[in-house]
């Protein structure tokens, strides 16, 4: 009786240390999204301007995602169908990335139609705009569509490059600094469309 106690003792013992040691190797990992598992440790990373950058690029991206929608059907510029696709492609996933990070920090997450709001030197398109926009196609269309564009990304950098200069958050400054990058080459593309 004395041996198969001991046994059970050495046995609970030794799966208590293989548990502890599982726990140890994961508590510091990150999700598939990149965003980290541990909230109390993301919460101290992100300051007031992480959060400010979050909650004012997703709407702005919202809105380049929905004027890259209106491509479809209003030129045959293959250029600006291109383009289109592009600036969808690499902001889509960027507010999944936000809205992960906003609901993790507990905050609201922005709506995404903010069409009418224009928030004045953010680059941000007025509901007039929008609506301007909607009416064009062909040449003009592309016109038009190209030349806010350049404003909006114009509104993007600026707000990108408050965050590189006041914000904490490793990630968020990381996808700051990747916004700058690809959005300068975009307006150069863009400029050079218009000719």
């Amino acid at each position: 009786m004395r041996i198969t106690t001991t046994a059970l003792i050495a046995a609970a013992t030794g799966a208590a240390l293989v548990l502890t040691g599982c726990g140890t190797d994961s508590a510091d990992t990150s999700s598939p999204s990149g965003v980290s598992t541990s909230a109390a440790a993301s919460q101290v990373q992100f300051n007031d301007a992480d959060i400010a950058f979050l909650d004012g690029m997703y709407p702005h991206h919202a809105q380049a995602v929905e004027m890259a929608g209106m491509v479809a059907g209003r030129t045959g510029n293959a250029d600006v169908v291109a383009l289109a696709a592009a600036i969808e492609a690499a902001q889509q996933p960027e507010m999944d990335r936000m809205t992960a990070w906003l609901q993790q920090l507990g905050q609201p997450v922005p709506v995404s139609d903010m069409s009418g709001m224009h928030h004045g030197g953010d680059g941000m398109m007025s509901a007039d705009q929008m609506d301007t926009l909607t009416a064009l196609s062909g040449t003009e269309f592309d016109r038009h569509w190209l030349t806010m564009m350049i404003e909006h990304h114009g509104g993007a950098i600026d707000m990108a490059n408050t965050e590189l200069a006041d914000g904490e958050n490793p990630e968020a400054r990381q996808m700051a600094s990747d916004i700058v990058t690809a959005q300068q080459k975009e307006i150069t593309e863009m400029q050079a469309l218009l000719g």
